[in-house]
């Protein structure tokens, strides 16, 4: 399958963009916006939104394939991680799904049609429209797909010509989203554009950002906090900086077959896009006090991760980023043999597929990721969050492995602690579409409310 030139991410390698390209562009979405998507009916949109996210979920869809195909040396993940990747993402996007998520933000998901009242408006006599930014553009990070194909359907349910630039080497899957897009609907289509270049290019971004109306930016807080100065105030600037995440497993689920159940649900979130995103578990708290020990629970997600990567292996590693892994290893493989009662390791034999460290000092830790964890042992959530408090506020998911009974007082207790997003273990990195970032809405934050009082 060939892919035709309608983005400028389809450019050759050679070709050097110029300023003048990129306002080009920007005229021409916000001219296709007025044409073809402006006056769209939100039922049209989810309908081919859902449409196309059901051609990736099926096996020969040419889109899929080629991203199965090509993407292990285009993304460095392999066929089996992008697999699981691609079908856990699309497969959030249904037609109730969207519904749920419209009058979560909303109220009332034709508010983005027309003037409507709810009953509540309706006692006040009032009626209200939503509107989105015209032109919006995505500053997008290269480490996982999910967070850019989110924009880009968020976007186009809002009625929003949008411009994605993404990191250098990051474009290809939300390249092939794009012709996914285009290929169902050719109109809505002309309504984006994908490129990619370097981040700090002044030349290319100073003419972006001025014809957005809104900009959204995912990466480090050293790069947020360099683009706000460069938009003009009226602009709305939607930043979403580094955030980390973890686990904790309470002792009342450390016994049998449910133990192998919460060790099998840690390594869901441990191999999911091989640790990359925001809510990947850098450590796993587990609680003392259990029939199995934090120690054996390590042990336990060391064959764990042994057996997965024979079913879904982590692929190669950049020279550098195996380097730094083999770096950290050496450094609790001396600390296990000099005080075993306090560390201990397991690796993957020759290769860094995966890594496995238990220390029984509790304070969080990152991980360099790339299926490397940390398991510590703690006496209570409570000795849990005072030894996270490090990256107290910077912390994007939590996933617990509870009882029943117990999960609405620990959620609470992490809620407290400023926990944004609890799940279960299993379900890290695959939060639901109405899932509000960082604390904040979905959609919320993108559009303008337009009151009418009768």
């Amino acid at each position: 399958m060939n892919l035709p030139n309608y983005f400028l991410a389809d450019l050759p390698p050679e070709a050097v963009l110029s300023s003048a390209m990129i306002a080009e562009a920007c005229q021409t979405l916000k001219r296709n916006r007025e044409r073809y998507l402006a006056n769209r009916s939100t039922e049209s949109l989810i309908k081919v939104l859902t449409d196309v996210a059901d051609g990736w979920l099926q096996v020969e869809n040419p889109f899929r394939k080629l991203a199965l195909e090509l993407g292990p040396a285009q993304t460095g993940f392999s066929r089996e991680t992008l697999a699981r990747g691609l079908d856990n993402f699309f497969n959030q996007f249904t037609r109730e799904n969207f519904h749920t998520l419209l009058v979560q933000e909303f109220g009332d998901a034709r508010r983005l049609d027309a003037m409507i009242a709810t009953s509540a408006n309706q006692k006040q006599s009032r009626m209200t429209i939503i509107n989105a930014p015209e032109f919006q553009v995505h500053i997008t990070a290269g480490n996982i797909p999910n967070p850019t194909l989110t924009s880009i359907i968020f976007s186009l349910l809002l009625r929003s010509a949008q411009f994605v630039k993404c990191a250098n080497g990051a474009a290809w899957l939300p390249r092939l989203f794009a012709h996914s897009i285009y290929n169902a609907d050719a109109k809505l289509g002309a309504c984006l554009e994908i490129a990619e270049w370097s981040g700090g290019n002044m030349d290319l971004e100073n003419v972006l950002f001025a014809e957005a109306d809104c900009v959204t930016a995912t990466g480090d807080d050293e790069t947020l906090a360099a683009i706000r100065p460069r938009l003009a105030i009226a602009t709305r600037f939607l930043g979403y900086g580094h955030r980390v995440s973890f686990g904790f497993v309470a002792h009342d689920v450390l016994h049998g077959s449910l133990a192998k159940k919460n060790v099998a649900a840690a390594v869901d979130g441990i191999v999911a896009w091989n640790q990359l995103g925001c809510l990947s578990p850098h450590v796993i708290y587990v609680q003392l006090g259990g029939e199995i020990s934090p120690e054996h629970f390590a042990q336990l997600l060391a064959e764990e991760l042994e057996r997965r990567e024979q079913t879904e292996p982590r692929g190669e590693l950049p020279v550098e980023h195996a380097a730094a892994i083999a770096s950290r290893r050496s450094i609790y493989e001396v600390r296990a043999a000099h005080s075993p009662e306090t560390t201990q390791h397991w690796r993957s034999k020759d290769s860094t597929a995966w890594t496995v460290v238990y220390e029984a000092d509790a304070r969080f830790q990152l991980s360099c990721l790339n299926r490397f964890i940390y398991v510590k042992g703690v006496a209570d959530l409570k000795t849990a969050l005072e030894n996270a408090d490090g990256v107290r506020g910077k912390v994007s998911t939590v996933g617990i492995a509870a009882p029943g009974d117990k999960i609405n007082e620990i959620a609470t207790q992490l809620a407290r602690w400023g926990a944004t997003r609890i799940c279960p273990l299993g379900q890290m990195q695959n939060p639901p579409l109405t899932w509000r970032h960082d604390g904040r809405p979905a959609l919320g934050d993108l559009i303008a409310w337009t009151d009418l009082e009768l």
